[in-house]
């Protein structure tokens, strides 16, 4: 869908949807796409003038419907949201991410390639790269909307997923991130298994730590990190002690049985040496998760206490081969 909406200029803002279909919902004119583009004719809203593509949009998300005679419904299920501005601004945000769930293009823009997080701002980033432009007015349309805005911090060039929407990316991006998230050395038949136990011990680690730092002035902040960047490193941020102020605890958890075996990529090695004392790893046992009085094994600076220690048997289990072309 997102393909054919790309060769229009403009998919919309909310001041247009929001009078468009008042328009269609309060009147008895027979609205069509020639009569609207007449009634918005050389009207600027939202700072805009052109909106060749809002009815396109309006139907690729189901909100509007064509009749027999060319004329323009309202989905009947989106009726009731039409109470304010706010409210449909939300319902349609809401109706592009399912919509869309499944378009190939939005699976790029939302994919781990394009995501990762502030810690400093606690906020989810998403590379502008990832619209190009191709889906620039798409870009534009979700800015207009509120889903996006640019990072707090003017020199950073990423866009950045406001507070308010972070429950409606997890709800409806967050599990499409982590379909797609399969990459060299995943192809395993036993991959959903594995990916299941290690969401859930990562759980189990920021619940841990959550009770941990139960005084702290902002426990809830204490989160995971892994559906929204694979780059990062490390799966969970929290703090040292209850006086930390700013994320200090960077934690890459393993899911491992009672024999402490698991992978270790190279670049969480890299963040492990980079971060040291600050760099923690700690190993779930998923069998044990369920036992109140439970606690992980938690090794501080891996890196010198894991990597280089000649304790632990270190064995290649993976080559990623390049042919170089002539």
């Amino acid at each position: 869908m997102l393909k054919e909406l790309s060769h229009y200029e403009n998919l919309g803002t909310p001041g247009f949807f929001w009078e468009m279909l008042r328009q269609i919902n309060d009147s008895d004119t027979h609205w069509t796409s020639i009569s609207l583009s007449e009634h918005f004719f050389n009207r600027i809203l939202d700072g805009e003038s052109v909106f060749d593509g809002c009815v396109p949009m309006a139907k690729a998300i189901g909100v509007l419907h064509t009749d027999e005679k060319e004329g323009l419904k309202i989905d009947s299920s989106f009726k009731e949201f039409l109470v304010s501005e706010t409210f449909m601004r939300a319902k349609i945000l809401e109706r592009i991410l399912i919509s869309f769930g499944d378009d190939a293009d939005f699976q790029l823009i939302f994919s781990s390639e394009y995501l990762s997080y502030d810690i400093v701002y606690n906020l989810i980033q998403v590379d502008q790269a990832a619209f190009g432009f191709k889906h620039s007015n798409f870009r534009k349309f979700l800015i207009s909307f509120g889903f996006l805005s640019q990072h707090p911090d003017s020199k950073i060039k990423r866009l950045v997923v406001p507070t308010k929407y972070r429950r409606l990316f997890d709800m409806r991006l967050v599990p499409e991130v982590k379909r797609h998230k399969i990459g060299i050395g995943n192809l395993q038949a036993n991959l959903e298994q594995k990916r299941i136990a290690g969401v859930e011990a990562e759980e189990f680690v920021v619940r841990f730590e959550k009770v941990r730092l139960s005084t702290h002035p902002k426990p809830e902040t204490i989160q995971r990190i892994s559906d929204y960047d694979v780059g990062a490193g490390y799966d969970v941020v929290s703090y040292e002690d209850v006086t930390s102020e700013v994320f200090t605890r960077f934690i890459e958890v393993k899911s491992c049985s009672i024999d402490h075996r698991f992978f270790w990529s190279k670049n969480e090695v890299l963040q492990a040496r980079l971060r040291k004392n600050q760099y923690f790893l700690y190993l779930v046992d998923p069998k044990k998760i369920g036992k109140a009085d439970y606690i992980p094994l938690i090794i501080q600076n891996p890196y010198d206490n894991v990597f280089l220690d000649k304790s632990w048997t270190r064995e290649e289990q993976s080559w990623l081969f390049t042919k170089q072309s002539k």
